[in-house]
């Protein structure tokens, strides 16, 4: 028969004891974890020749990027007619989290950017700009994430939008993009951003491109920059 001491026997119940302590410690740590989300997003440039600015996907629980029927926000404004996001990126008021892509889409190729945040989010956003325009943009607002559970997917096509922040002039002096560069003398294409508002200053539907082949003579676009909806398709992933 094996005897223990008085002592022995206090200390391996001190050391029951911390070991009980410390599982209570660890579930405690355990349960205020916040469970993580990751999105993976694939976005496809459905055009003929218009190249999308680098999308900037953000994850928020309010707000939205743009109403149509009311004027564009000057984030939006210098989005629509740059490319530039990063006023769009500065508003952190509403931003959880946000993942931009490393450089734009040219039509027929796509990108993929994943997104992620510490806990469930509400909506997913972007807005891009369509390069060879004066004020158009695509992009996706407020959709939905609530219902959407891990592995699952959901694919939606985007339309464009005017800002109505600067006249379609399809111009060489006021469009931005590559194909304003190819008409240009010198090759330099026209301004992007002019904090000027010279359209209707709101957001609608865009009206398409007119071009010179279709008798806007002074315009520096083509047939090859036109576009019809959608013109973007974007699948997002839940992957955590």
């Amino acid at each position: 028969m094996i005897k223990f001491s008085k002592v022995a026997l206090a200390t391996v119940g001190a050391l029951a004891l911390a070991a009980c302590n410390d599982d209570s410690d660890s579930d405690s740590a355990t349960s205020i974890i916040e469970t993580p989300v990751e999105y993976e997003v694939v976005l496809k440039n459905l055009t003929n020749g218009q190249p999308i600015s680098p999308p900037s996907l953000l994850l928020h629980d309010t707000g939205a990027l743009f109403t149509v029927g009311e004027p564009a926000s000057e984030a939006l404004e210098l989005l629509a007619e740059s490319g530039d996001a990063s006023e769009i990126l500065s508003d952190t008021a509403f931003i959880l989290s946000s993942a931009s892509a490393s450089g734009g889409i040219t039509y027929g190729t796509s990108t993929t950017i994943t997104v992620s945040y510490t806990d469930k989010v509400k909506y997913l956003s972007f807005v891009s700009m369509l390069g060879n325009s004066n004020d158009a943009f695509t992009g996706l607002n407020q959709v939905d994430l609530t219902d959407l559970a891990l592995n699952d997917s959901a694919t939606y096509q985007t339309v464009a939008y005017d800002a109505g922040t600067e006249a379609n002039t399809e111009t060489v002096d006021t469009v931005p993009g590559p194909a304003s560069n190819a008409a240009s003398p010198d090759g330099i294409a026209g301004e992007a951003f002019n904090a000027e508002r010279d359209d209707i200053d709101i957001v609608t539907m865009h009206p398409g491109i007119v071009s010179s082949d279709d008798g806007l003579t002074t315009s520096a676009l083509t047939y090859q920059q036109k576009f019809d909806n959608p013109v973007m398709s974007v699948t997002i992933t839940r992957t955590r």
